[in-house]
């Protein structure tokens, strides 16, 4: 006999009203990034920042060069960003930064150099909302493995390669500054706070290490470090000229040039499990013994329900590789069963700074 399913008690009219208001909140709460979005578009970030820090809706108006008309509706975006911790108000109607909202002021580089305005617009570009619009139809096709992402199936591009340069070049290019953004942010951090990650390594290769940001930063701290850049040729040859690293032009599919480490920082979530188990095989093959000091380092995302405030994060970021990339992100245990695979017999995770995670595998 088939199990009665539990009855669900009929909700309480407080219970009704909130979840109301829950159901409206979750249904609008694109307004805040369509909000931030808007916030970068006109440049409040940097307006404030030049206005000393601190800006009345008028002094913004002005700054701006906006119609004054427009000032109640401002006041109305500036609002949504202040309860979103975008912006902050000591009081009615003066705006202040935030850690958060200073990441968006232009022309003031932060830690790695990087520039976060792109990952706002990137992520919310028409190519990653109708991606995302388009998520209920691809559950319900069919579809040959390997499974395409929704993004694949919705512009028949994969972002980030050759056919989105050729679907649309300009949001190709953003896509690629909001990668290097991400990828560039919080080196300096990591130099500080996980020291011991690189003492002693006399050579390292940084695996989609892009325009060498992350390598200079480690040569910078560690002169005696020899490091290696490794990207694909069209990445390559748009490096600036370095003395401090060796760039190589390549594929961490094919070849990895040797090092005592190899480091892959923000890169294996782009892939599948499998896709990553044939990269950290040639990673294995380009390091030493564990005796001889040779190991991985990988900086990336580890899902922890024990998180507290980041696990939201880490999971809205695991959806975004759903929807625009063959990736994910993975707890520990998914960490662990590609270590497995690929042949490394040990990790540590040394760190977790913020929603990412700073690991240790050994050969």
């Amino acid at each position: 006999m088939a199990a009665h399913a539990p009855t669900m008690a009929v909700p309480t009219d407080a219970q009704l009203i909130k979840a109301q208001a829950d159901l409206w909140r979750h249904s609008l709460c694109y307004f805040t990034p369509m909000a931030l979005r808007c916030a970068v578009q006109l440049g409040i970030p940097t307006a404030i920042h030049r206005l000393g820090g601190t800006a009345s809706l008028p002094d913004l108006v002005t700054a701006l060069s906006l119609p004054e008309s427009k000032t109640p509706y401002l006041g109305r975006i500036m609002r949504l960003l202040v309860t979103s911790g975008v912006l902050s108000s000591p009081e009615e109607g003066i705006y202040c930064l935030l850690p958060l909202s200073y990441l968006l002021v232009e022309g003031v580089l932060i830690d790695g150099e990087a520039h976060q305005e792109a990952i706002v617009l990137a992520a919310t570009s028409r190519h990653y909302l109708e991606a995302a619009l388009g998520l209920a139809d691809w559950f319900k096709k069919d579809l040959a493995l390997p499974l395409p992402s929704p993004f694949e199936e919705v512009h028949g591009a994969t972002i980030l390669e050759e056919s989105m340069t050729l679907l649309d070049p300009e949001s190709d290019k953003l896509f690629h500054e909001a990668v290097a953004a991400h990828d560039h942010m919080g080196i300096g951090t990591i130099l500080r706070e996980c020291h011991d990650l690189f003492k002693g390594l006399e050579s390292l290769t940084d695996c989609c290490g892009g325009d060498g940001t992350t390598a200079r930063a480690i040569v910078q701290a560690f002169p005696h470090i020899k490091c290696h850049v490794l990207d694909l040729p069209k990445v390559i040859e748009k490096a600036p000229p370095s003395e401090a690293v060796n760039y190589v032009a390549g594929d961490l599919f094919h070849s990895i040039p040797s090092a005592q480490a190899v480091m892959l920082k923000l890169v294996l979530h782009f892939w599948s499990d499998e896709d990553c188990v044939n990269i950290l095989s040639h990673c294995k093959k380009a390091i030493p013994s564990r005796e001889a000091g040779g190991k991985l380092i990988i900086i990336d995302i580890v899902v922890d329900p024990s998180s507290g405030e980041m696990l939201e994060t880490q999971l809205l970021m695991d959806v975004l590789m759903l929807v625009c990339t063959r990736g994910r992100q993975r707890d520990e245990n998914d960490w662990s069963s590609i270590f497995t695979k690929a042949g490394f017999s040990d990790y540590k995770i040394v760190k977790k700074l913020g929603a990412r995670g700073i690991i240790e595998v050994y050969p």
